[in-house]
Parts: C-alpha cells; structure tokens; sequence
C-alpha cells in the first residue's frame, strides 16, 4: 500500500486510519504546493491534480483511491476488522454514522473551519481577514450545535463518541475537519462537549505519531 501527500494537509485523514489501523504502508511525502501534484505520474494516479491518492496493491489488482474522506472510509472497511474494538464499523447503525457524520463534516463544515484557521493563524498576521473569519465562525455556529446536542444524546445513551462508546472512524473524520476550528476560542467555548470530545480525538496516540511523522 502506497499513501502520497502530506499530514498538513486533507492527507492526514488516511495517515490517521492507516496508523490507527496498524498497516503497513509506503509513504510518498507529495505535498500540495511548488507542483508535485500536477507531474504526469501523478496526474496518472489522479487527474484531479490533489492529494492525498491511496494506492492499494490487491491480489484481484491495484485500487486506486482518492478524495480524502474516501480514501479513510476505505481502510476502514476494507482493512479494518468489525470486530467493535478498532476504529472499523462493526454495525450498519454504525457504517451509517461513519458515512453520514464524514459527508457532514465536509458539506456543513470544512470550507468554514478552514476560513478560521487561515485568517486567525495560519496566513500571514498582514493578510488576514478577520471580517472573513467572524462571518465563517457565525455559520460554524449552526452544525457545531447539531454535533453538540448528538454528543449529548450520546453521553446520555453511555457513548462517548459520535457511533459508539469507542473512537471510530467516524470520530476520525470529523475531527480532521473540526480541528481547524479549533483557532477560534469562542466557538469551542459556546460547545463544550463538542470541544473535549476533539481534544481527547486528537490526543489519541495515532494522531500525534501522524503529525509528528508525515
């Protein structure tokens, strides 16, 4: 198995299920700027010109899989063991969970945690917007209250997590999104479970060896 791309970018999300996961892996350090993803070797493994690109080597023949979200989806089904203690769905209530809450994160989420992570630390102090981040921690506010009250009815349920009591890729998904908004303070004040539920995510051991490795 082959990973291209890098932890500091939309890749994290499969080096994070493969380490999670245990596998062994080939890593192809493709970051997302100065053209590594517009060579013709790459754009034969995807012709969208991004990463991260999982390439599966298979006894049947090799898949190739990108979109990052997929890419995590995929290890999880396919190498993962429904056996209810790794990060695998082990039910269909909680394939559902991982699917839905995984599409979530990336249609109701992403592109708004992304505006305040760039404009409240990550883009150069003179050309940051702060207008851009208020109006996009004002949007973030409306899913972050849908996976705060989830997160309710899921301690009251007894699980601590948004598919079941242990971590899945579910959490996994969602918590590579949420972490950017993690640079407005406000936001993670007003959702208090929603912000310890993505702390104990990220303080999981497979997280910090994915940033501190790839």
């Amino acid at each position: 198995m082959t990973l291209h791309g890098i932890a500091a970018s939309r890749a994290l999300r499969p080096l994070w299920a493969a380490t999670e996961l245990g596998l062994a892996f080939t890593h192809v350090p493709t970051p997302y700027l100065g053209g590594a993803t517009r060579t013709p070797e790459h754009l034969a493994l995807n012709p969208n010109g991004h990463i991260p690109v999982l390439v599966d080597a298979r006894p049947e023949g090799e898949v190739v899989v990108w979109e990052s979200m997929a890419c995590a989806l995929y290890l999880a089904r396919v190498h993962g063991v429904a056996d209810g203690v790794g990060i695998a769905p082990a039910s269909p209530r909680e394939e559902a969970e991982a699917l839905r809450w995984s599409f979530w994160a990336v249609n109701e989420c992403e592109a708004d945690a992304l505006t305040v992570l760039a404009h409240r630390v990550a883009m150069p102090e003179p050309r940051r917007k702060p207008a851009l981040a208020d109006a996009a921690e004002r949007r973030l506010a409306v899913p972050l209250r849908v996976i705060e009250a989830h997160l309710q009815r899921q301690q009251a349920a007894g699980q601590e997590h948004l598919a079941a009591q242990r971590f899945t890729v579910a959490d996994l998904c969602v918590a590579s999104v949420l972490l950017w908004a993690r640079a407005s303070g406000p936001l993670m004040a007003d959702h208090p479970l929603t912000h310890a539920w993505l702390k104990a995510c990220l303080a999981r051991p497979a997280y910090r060896a994915v940033k501190t490795r790839y």
